[in-house]
């Protein structure tokens, strides 16, 4: 299989942009959209190709040899059950799913069916960027010695035109932790392991909407490191993935803006500035004496073309998925757990979150 057919499942604002890039790739070839509204059949006719209503059409057809899950976010699981009875790879849109139970309902059908584990790719796309990937194997390498702490934030203003277009975002779960924070989860997990327990304060004094708006989060890693995370969606501040990566074009960006900082045992790394200090020996580390300090380079890619790239790999069997089933249920976990906490007002153990 030279270029896979790939088919796009859901023709809405994540869905038209996985179109684009499908059609633009060299990697792969759009095979199909599929959506039950009438105008995707016009955005069919634009790219010249079949348009179907639903999955099954598509499946049975057999155009395509992996399609990209870009629905709503309760129908992720029973269209990808359908992509395993079918064989079909699948690339499902985060969250994996709209709840715990039903992600673990996947991950259990993944792990037991022969063969498809390595067919479900979850699109947390920023796993695939050079900033993440390359923020990764300098923590691997020991530059900065073994983590002890990390610090994040995703701290920007969103318009009160955000809040008109879609009330159901001042209303529970229209926050900012299941809106936005479960981005910066999947990075920190992928940078510094396993979260294990959490504890959040919320508030909703600013825009006095029924959902928060700004939170504060402690986090416990199974290595033994501490975090501490800043979301806030009324904050004037240019301190998000969004505004530091330069990565979407789309946003306002600020290159002498961190958004992550992981220190270690011997140093440290600020992502994605990449500026890294550390000390040259053992010896050296004091409060007293100077660090060495890099600017670590990187060439920028867009993660999604990258994610996109890597599915048709994963579609031709040459590579398996870098987010997992697993890992997208994890990060749907550590999201819930943050919820749970500012509710409770207790230390909140992921394993309590089934």
């Amino acid at each position: 299989m030279e270029k896979p057919r790939i088919a796009v499942v859901g023709a809405g604002l994540i869905g038209k942009n996985h179109i684009r890039l499908v059609s633009e790739s060299k990697a792969c070839d759009l095979a199909a959209i599929v959506d039950p509204f009438e105008a995707s059949i016009d955005l069919a006719n634009e790219y010249g190709v079949p348009h179907f209503e639903t999955l099954v059409e598509l499946l049975d057809s057999g155009l395509a040899d992996g399609v990209i899950l870009a629905t709503p976010n309760n129908l992720h699981v029973p269209q990808a059950k359908l992509c395993i009875e079918y064989r079909m790879p699948a690339l499902i849109e985060k969250p994996v799913s709209h709840t715990v139970e039903e992600a673990n309902s996947l991950l259990d059908i993944a792990t037991k069916e022969p063969g498809i584990w390595d067919t479900l790719l979850v699109g947390h796309h920023r796993m695939h960027s050079p900033i993440i990937k390359r923020t990764r194997e300098i923590i691997e390498t020991g530059a900065i010695g073994q983590v002890v702490a990390a610090h994040g934030s995703a701290m920007f203003y969103k318009p009160d035109d955000y809040f008109v277009a879609a009330p159901w975002r001042t209303k529970e779960g229209g926050g900012p932790i299941l809106i936005n924070l479960i981005h910066d989860i999947g990075n920190l997990r992928y940078l510094c392991g396993e979260i294990v327990a959490v504890q959040s304060m919320a508030s909703n004094r600013r825009r006095q909407f029924e959902v928060e708006d700004t939170v504060s989060i402690n986090l416990s890693f199974a290595n033994g490191a501490l975090g501490t995370f800043l979301l806030s969606d009324t904050a004037g501040s240019g301190k998000s993935w969004e505004q530091t990566s330069q990565e979407n074009k789309a946003y306002a960006s600020y290159p002498d803006e961190d958004c992550y900082h992981i220190a270690g045992t011997n140093g440290s790394i600020s992502v994605p500035t990449m500026r890294l200090k550390y000390y040259k020996n053992e010896e050296d580390r004091s409060w007293w004496k100077p660090f060495e300090c890099e600017d670590v380079s990187l060439h920028r890619k867009d993660p999604l073309v990258e994610q996109l790239n890597h599915f048709c790999r994963v579609i031709r069997k040459e590579e398996k998925p870098l987010v997992t089933v697993r890992d997208g249920l994890q990060n749907l976990r550590v999201t819930e757990a943050v919820v749970e906490a500012v509710k409770t007002g207790r230390t909140v153990y992921i394993d309590d979150i089934a």
